[in-house]
């Protein structure tokens, strides 16, 4: 990952993080549908702990995926963890029985979740959370994230971020407090709001230029999820040129549109986590990336 170099996470607090570019996100290492045990336990303990050899010390997860499993693999695989290593969570969320997501939002439900996190990470505070926003519950963006920041104080989390957000959500919560991270879905061939079913993820493109002015790493979801089944020439062209697998090609694209870009790519296959990393030593050229616009 010699050419990605690093990223400070809460650069103007006085406890900065400062993490590789790549990252890993672990959701790929639950079942079917995000839900249960992987297919592979060995194979996605053997992932986490490549993943730490190679240099990743950001590692995205969430107690509701799973439910519970990739926390609980996690501390299986890294306990006692490295100091450098930053295990940003995801909370606002939850899972009914037929696998569906639902708000898990209200103050109550959040401490719920947070102490959910603390316990199957084995950890006393969670160094990055993100508030996502799933759906319209009945609690207010506000009392949300008023709760957010009130575990802060207690000590429960150390940084705060938000995830699914509108560019209005990230201004008002900017107003309340400071924002560390932003995790929204983005891709080379979607990076604007996406909605299928009953499901809405709001794209990075409507906020990046707000992390680049405030130094806010934006942390991507979906970034090959959505990409890869559209066919884009430009990305196989590219592929072409360096010989390197399409995959890489998106990755490394992310890796060049902005500094500010912290990409997270999740795969339960290890032998596509190795290649996936390789895309850290990628050089596009400033003609590629205007080919690629």
């Amino acid at each position: 990952m010699s050419n990605a170099g690093t990223i400070i996470i809460a650069g103007n607090s006085a406890r900065p993080l400062t993490v590789n570019r790549l990252g890993y996100g672990t959701m790929r290492l639950t079942g079917e549908g995000i839900y249960g045990e992987p297919p592979n336990r060995p194979e996605a303990l053997q992932i986490l702990k490549k993943a730490i050899e190679s240099g990743v010390n950001f590692l995205d997860t969430a107690d509701y995926y799973g439910e519970d499993v990739t926390n609980r693999l996690i501390a299986e695989a890294l306990y006692p963890y490295n100091n450098d290593l930053v295990i940003c969570t995801k909370v606002g969320g939850a899972r009914k029985p037929d696998k569906s997501w639902i708000p898990f939002n209200t103050p109550e439900n959040l401490r719920t979740s947070i102490e959910n996190n603390l316990r199957t990470l084995k950890i006393d505070r969670v160094s990055l959370v993100h508030f996502r926003c799933i759906g319209h519950g009945s609690t207010p963006f506000e009392q949300s994230m008023e709760a957010m920041f009130q575990m802060q104080q207690e000590g429960k989390i150390l940084h705060v971020g938000v995830s699914n957000v509108t560019r209005a959500d990230l201004q008002t919560a900017m107003k309340m407090g400071e924002i560390a991270t932003v995790e929204n879905m983005y891709g080379h061939a979607q990076r604007t709001t996406h909605k299928e079913g009953y499901m809405e993820s709001n794209g990075g493109e409507e906020v990046l230029d707000i992390c680049e002015a405030n130094g806010i790493p934006l942390v991507p979801y979906f970034s090959l999820f959505l990409s890869m089944p559209k066919k884009d020439e430009r990305i196989a062209a590219i592929a072409k040129k360096y010989n390197i697998s399409q995959v890489q090609a998106n990755i490394a694209w992310l890796l060049h549109r902005s500094p500010w870009i912290l990409p997270i790519p999740g795969t339960s296959s290890l032998q596509h986590f190795e290649e996936n990393l390789k895309a850290a030593d990628i050089k596009l050229t400033e003609e590629d990336m205007k080919f690629l616009a």
